[in-house]
C-alpha cells in the first residue's frame, strides 16, 4: 500500500508543480549525457550506425548507473530518505501539468482573439512544424495532435515502465519505489535519445537508427493501450466513444510512426475532426495521411477537450495497471 501512495505523490506532485524552470531537471541531464556521447562515439567510430548504437547504450548504462547509485545511497541512510528520494526522482518522469500548461496557452491566445502570431508562437514551443504559416484551424489542429501523442511520452509509458519494473522489488535490496524510478527512468533515456537523435535527416539517418527503433519498441504497449483509454475516457466525457473507437481501428496504422497514431485517432474519433495532412517542416512540406473525419473543423475548445480525454484517459490507464498489479502480485 505504501508504494501506492508514494506514486500517486509523485503524480500530485507533477500535478501541483510540473517543471519549474529553475529545476535541474533530470531528464536535461539525460540530454546532455546524449550530446556528449554522440561526440565520443563520432570521434570514434567512422560507421554511423556502430557509433549511433554504442551512444544508445551508452545512454542506457550511464542512466542506470547514476539513477541506481542515487537510490542505493538513499537507502543506506534509511528507506524512508529511500522512499522521499523516489518520490521526487519518480516526479520528474512525468510531464502532464507542462503538456496541459503549454496547450492551454495556445487555447487561451486563440479564446481571447489576441493576434494570430501569438497563438503560433505558443503552439511552436510544442510541436516540431513550421508555424509561421499557419491559421487559426491549423494552430488548433497541431495542439490537439501534440497532446495526444505526448500523452504516451510523457505520462502513460513512464508510468507503465515504472509499475513493470517495480514487480522486481521481490529480487532486490531496493524498494518497489526505486525500481519503479529506475523502470520510468531508463524508458526517458530511450525516449529522450529519440527526440534528439532519431531525426530521418542526413546527419542521424544511420546514426540514430537504433535509437528510433528501440523507442519504437518501448512505445508499442503503452500506445495502444493509451489509444483504447481514450475511447473509454471519451465515454465518460460524453464524447462521441463510438466514433473514437472506429477512428481508432481504422485510421490508427496510417502515422508514419507505429505509435503515434494510435492515440490520435483516438483522439480524433472522439472530437469528429481530422488530424494529419500537409504540414511544413523546416521550408518543406511533409504530406501525412489524414486521421480521422473532417466533420467540422478543430476549433479552440477542442484543445481543452482534448485536454480532458488524455487526463481522463490517464487516470484510467494508470488504474488499469495499478489494478493488474494488485492482481499478480
Amino acid at each position: 500500500m505504501i508504494f501506492y501512495l508514494q506514486l500517486l505523490a509523485s503524480i500530485f506532485l507533477d500535478a501541483l508543480i510540473g517543471d519549474p524552470p529553475w529545476y535541474p531537471h533530470p531528464v536535461r541531464g539525460i540530454g546532455r549525457l546524449c550530446s556528449w556521447s554522440e561526440t565520443v562515439t563520432r570521434s570514434m567510430f567512422s560507421n554511423l550506425y556502430v557509433a549511433g548504437l554504442l551512444t544508445v547504450a551508452l545512454v542506457i548504462a550511464l542512466t542506470g548507473a547514476v539513477v541506481t547509485v542515487i537510490l542505493f545511497t538513499a537507502a543506506a541512510f534509511s528507506p524512508t530518505i529511500e522512499g522521499v528520494v523516489g518520490v521526487i526522482l519518480l516526479y520528474t518522469t512525468i510531464a502532464a501539468r507542462d503538456l496541459l500548461r503549454h496547450s492551454t496557452e495556445v487555447y487561451v491566445r486563440l479564446r481571447d482573439r489576441k493576434p494570430l502570431e501569438d497563438a503560433r508562437m505558443a503552439v511552436g514551443r510544442i510541436v516540431g512544424r513550421d508555424t509561421a504559416t499557419l491559421d487559426e484551424d491549423g494552430i488548433c489542429r497541431a495542439a490537439i495532435e501534440t497532446v495526444a501523442e505526448n500523452m504516451v511520452d510523457g505520462i502513460t509509458a513512464p508510468l507503465f515502465f515504472a509499475l513493470l519494473a517495480s514487480c522486481c522489488a521481490p529480487l532486490g535490496t531496493l524498494s518497489s519505489i526505486s525500481w519503479a524510478v529506475l523502470g520510468a527512468f531508463l524508458y526517458k533515456a530511450v525516449n529522450t535519445m529519440d527526440s534528439m537523435i532519431a531525426y530521418k535527416n542526413e546527419r542521424y539517418i544511420k546514426f540514430g537508427r537504433v535509437a528510433a527503433k528501440l523507442d519504437d519498441a518501448v512505445n508499442f504497449i503503452p500506445a495502444r493501450l493509451s489509444g483504447v483509454c481514450l475511447i473509454m475516457a471519451a465515454f465518460f466525457l460524453k464524447l462521441d466513444y463510438r466514433k473514437a473507437a472506429k477512428v481508432f481501428l481504422r485510421d490508427r496504422l496510417k502515422h508514419s510512426s507505429p505509435n503515434a497514431g494510435h492515440t490520435e485517432a483516438a483522439a480524433a474519433g472522439a472530437l469528429g475532426v481530422q488530424l494529419g495532412g500537409p504540414s511544413l517542416y523546416f521550408n518543406e512540406i511533409v504530406e501525412k495521411p489524414y486521421i480521422g473525419d473532417a466533420d467540422a473543423p478543430p476549433v479552440p475548445s477542442d484543445i481543452q477537450r482534448t485536454n480532458r480525454l488524455v487526463i481522463v484517459g490517464s487516470l484510467i490507464f494508470f488504474t488499469f495497471l495499478v489494478g493488474l498489479r494488485m492482481l499478480l502480485i
